[in-house]
Order: structure tokens, then C-alpha cells, then sequence
């Protein structure tokens, strides 16, 4: 059983307050085979076995631009105890390599594992995140409207300006490069999730 170890490493620990339990508030609602939790000191873990849970999960760490996120593809050792720190197997250590290598490497994300698709994955995470990055406080306001399902109109009349405004801020932010990017992101975890053939 392939799954995505999450080991996630708040930067700069030593000179700022403990961010732990705000980033397990965000991560809340994300679905999960075992849920974000505190492992030591400042790192959280979760395993991942949805594809579609891998950008609910890293969008919000990349917007708070705060940690080292770390993704391990692989298998796990069975069976699977019920808290996230308690596993074990290869996507655990891959994990623990992806977190340790994010803290130098671009946009503090890394993907390892065995899957070919891997590096496919941790290329479109770092596309990804180099689209947030542009995103400014106006242009986040806008995405969150429009990913709750508003028209750019309906946005429009919630923030009291023009349906051309709104457009421009959605084109600043990269709302649809985005959401390419997020569907894209989802496409290839489901690849290194997919059992994978023996010849």
C-alpha cells in the first residue's frame, strides 16, 4: 500500500512562537488515513492516501510560508498504527529525507521516493508555490471567495467593488494558473499513489 508521509518542520523555531497548533486548525478538514498531529517539538505528521488531499494539505502551509514541508512516497509498515508518529517503512524515512532537504531546498518543499513520478510531483509543487508566492492580501481575498463557488460578479458585489476589478486581482494572483496547478498537483499524486505494475 503506497501512501504520502507529511513531515512538516516549523522554520525558525527557536525565534518565534510555537505554530504548531494553528497549522493542525488548518489542517483539520483535510481527509486523511491518519491525522495531522504533533510528533516532537515544533514537526507535525499526517499520512495521506487521497490524492485529491495533497493540495488541500499543502496550499495553506505554502500560503503561511512558515515551514519545511517534507512529502514521502512509498509504502508503510503494516499494519498501520493509529496515530500518524507512530509508523513506520520506507515512506516514513522518505519523508524524514524530504523535510531535511526542504529546509535548504526551493520553496522549502521536497517530495522523495522510489515512484519515477516522484520528481514529476515535487516539480509541480514548486510551480505551484512559485504562483502562490505572487498572490498578495487583495488577491487571496479573491480566491477565497471564488473557491467557495462565487461568480467573478457575485465576488464583485461581496467586496464592494467591480466585476473588472475583480479580474484583475484574479489575473495578479494567478486564480486560474492555480487552479491548473492544483489539478495537476492531484493528477500526479495519484500517479505515486497507483499500484505499480511488476514486470
Amino acid at each position: 500500500m503506497t501512501v504520502l508521509v507529511l513531515t512538516i518542520d516549523q522554520r525558525d523555531s527557536r525565534h518565534g512562537v510555537d505554530r504548531v497548533p494553528a497549522a493542525l486548525e488548518l489542517l483539520a478538514d483535510i481527509p486523511v488515513l491518519r491525522g495531522f498531529e504533533r510528533t516532537a517539538g515544533d514537526e507535525l505528521q499526517g499520512v495521506l492516501d487521497d490524492p485529491a488531499a495533497l493540495p488541500r494539505a499543502v496550499e495553506p502551509l505554502l500560503r503561511d510560508a512558515g515551514w519545511s514541508i517534507g512529502v514521502g512516497a512509498g509504502p508503510v509498515d503494516q499494519p498501520l498504527p493509529a496515530h500518524a508518529r507512530a509508523g513506520s517503512g520506507p515512506a516514513y524515512l522518505h519523508a524524514r529525507n524530504a523535510v531535511t532537504a526542504a529546509k535548504t531546498g526551493p520553496w522549502h518543499l521536497r517530495v522523495v521516493g522510489d515512484h519515477p513520478g516522484a520528481r514529476q510531483l515535487e516539480s509541480a509543487l514548486w510551480l505551484w508555490a512559485a504562483v502562490l508566492a505572487r498572490r498578495t492580501a487583495r488577491g487571496w481575498e479573491v480566491a477565497d471567495l471564488v473557491d467557495t463557488g462565487l461568480s467573478y460578479d457575485e465576488t464583485a458585489r461581496r467586496l464592494g467593488i467591480s466585476q473588472s476589478a475583480v479580474s484583475q486581482r484574479a489575473q495578479a494572483a494567478g486564480l486560474v494558473e492555480g487552479r491548473r496547478a492544483r489539478e495537476l498537483v492531484t493528477h500526479l499524486a495519484a500517479t505515486v499513489l497507483a499500484p505499480q505494475e511488476v514486470s
